[in-house]
């Protein structure tokens, strides 16, 4: 899918974007000619709200959006993009009293709202979408790199596990890594175990799809960058089998696969100067004569043992053997995103990505890159004293503790075992829109990447 914006133009039509404070001024100034229409119609400049405006010869010649209060701004991202649905085709440009920032959000709004999987409705032709002029003093460039990168996550998690299993995951990471002139490999299959990526193996083992490790090298100059993506394409829950109601979103499970890929993709689409790279370990957790058993014992790719006391909880598996793999390259930064709890679904809802760091100016420049790429997130701790909770005795980890609270920090905790060296950041992420959202359809969904992108000048000092 690719987005642009309208070149500016004469032609372009006017969105008067209005505060329910600015309507006065509005009605008795450039808006007095359909003051009795939008009176009469009941606009109020709620968030999103929108009216045609009338020429005298019945063509439209502009349209008022509600920018709504500030409490509704905040209860509502995006808002603006609602008003996007009510506009016809043509170009369009923003008027109004919005600062840079808010000129930004919505210049992005409309562009995530023009988003749309139709992969399956081959017959069906999308209706012609208003077009935006680029507000002035914001850049186009970086907006449409985010909305790209945006929309092949989506489209990821979108496409059902039968279209999207280990080799197709691996077929869109070698396609994105030929478009950007990056270098891929992919380890498969027994040659997992021949080159010391026991747990990825005995994870994907049980489907007739080969598992598989991913790896994207792009950038030969700057900071080393290296993000691990939770590539478990589908997730039955293995021997310790899901319930029907479980498995429905598990074609979501490589969210985090999807999520860094989109994050690549707007590093890559932007000639940022890092050394990037990309592992993804691939995967199915099915049910076979030879899958993994609950209370197997597994030695990981570190040599660290462990006990295996849910074979639904895998994506730490797959996870741990590729985070000992990044960091045997010393990356500088090292990040991991993973739909990898139901815990952190209880904790912060669909909406926040949560994030797990011990280092301060991480997690500073996440946050200050959260508000600029208008991705919440939320900083959740490494509780140290839950590690020995992840401790069964018989192993040296536990995938799956019986402990009862604190899920997401503890499987948190475990992945960091695994990690020596790199500054380090894990995301706990969910990747799926329960309800259409503005910008945001119901479905997969990105979540942290543009936080990450807009705060790696920070995090990389570049």
């Amino acid at each position: 899918m690719t987005f642009a914006f309208a070149d500016p133009s004469p032609a372009a039509k006017p969105l008067h974007v209005l505060r329910p404070e600015d309507l006065p001024l509005f009605l008795n100034g450039p808006g007095a000619p359909w003051a009795g229409w939008l009176q009469a119609s009941g606009f109020e400049a709620g968030l999103g709200e929108v009216r045609l405006l009338p020429a005298a010869d019945g063509s439209v010649a502009g349209a008022v959006a509600g920018y709504g209060t500030a409490a509704a701004r905040r209860r509502l991202r995006f808002g603006l993009a609602k008003a996007v649905a009510g506009l016809p085709s043509g170009d369009w440009q923003l008027s109004g009293t919005l600062d840079g920032l808010e000129k930004t959000e919505a210049a992005l709004a409309w562009l995530l709202s023009g988003y749309r999987f139709d992969r399956y409705r081959p017959g069906r032709k999308p209706a012609a979408r208003p077009r935006l002029v680029c507000p002035e003093g914001v850049n186009p460039a970086r907006l449409i790199a985010m909305a790209e990168g945006e929309a092949l996550t989506r489209d990821l998690i979108n496409t059902p596990a039968e279209d999207m299993g280990p080799a197709e995951l691996e077929a869109a990471m070698a396609a994105l890594a030929t478009e950007f002139g990056a270098s891929f490999d992919a380890i498969r299959g027994e040659d997992l175990l021949a080159r010391n990526f026991p747990m990825i193996h005995a994870v994907g083992r049980a489907s007739p799809r080969a598992p598989r490790l991913l790896d994207l090298r792009w950038g030969t100059a700057g900071p080393r960058l290296t993000l691990v993506g939770k590539g478990v394409c589908f997730d039955t829950g293995g021997l310790n089998l899901k319930p029907s109601s479980g498995m429905n979103l598990m074609k979501k499970d490589m969210g985090g696969a999807a999520t860094v890929l989109g994050l690549a993709r707007m590093v890559m689409a932007l000639g940022l100067p890092v050394q990037l790279r990309v592992l993804v370990p691939a995967v199915e957790n099915l049910v076979a004569g030879n899958a993994i058993k609950p209370k197997d014992i597994l030695t990981s790719r570190k040599g660290l043992t462990v006990e295996v006391n849910d074979t639904d909880a895998e994506g730490r598996l797959v996870l741990a053997d590729a985070l000992a793999h990044a960091c045997e390259a010393a990356p500088d930064v090292l990040v991991s995103m993973a739909t990898l709890t139901g815990a952190a679904r209880v904790a912060v809802g669909p909406d926040l990505a949560p994030y797990y760091t011990d280092d301060p100016g991480l997690a500073a420049a996440l946050e200050t890159g959260a508000k600029a790429g208008f991705d919440p997130v939320w900083r959740m701790p490494f509780h140290d004293p839950y590690e020995s909770v992840i401790e069964p005795g018989i192993a040296d980890l536990d995938n799956a503790p019986g402990f009862g609270f604190a899920g997401s920090i503890t499987a948190a905790l475990f992945l960091r075992r695994f990690v020596e060296g790199p500054r380090y950041i894990h995301f706990d992420i969910y990747g799926h829109t329960p309800t259409d959202q503005p910008a945001r359809p119901k479905g997969g969904v990105g979540q942290g990447a543009r936080a990450l992108l807009e705060g790696l000048a920070e995090m990389m000092q570049l």
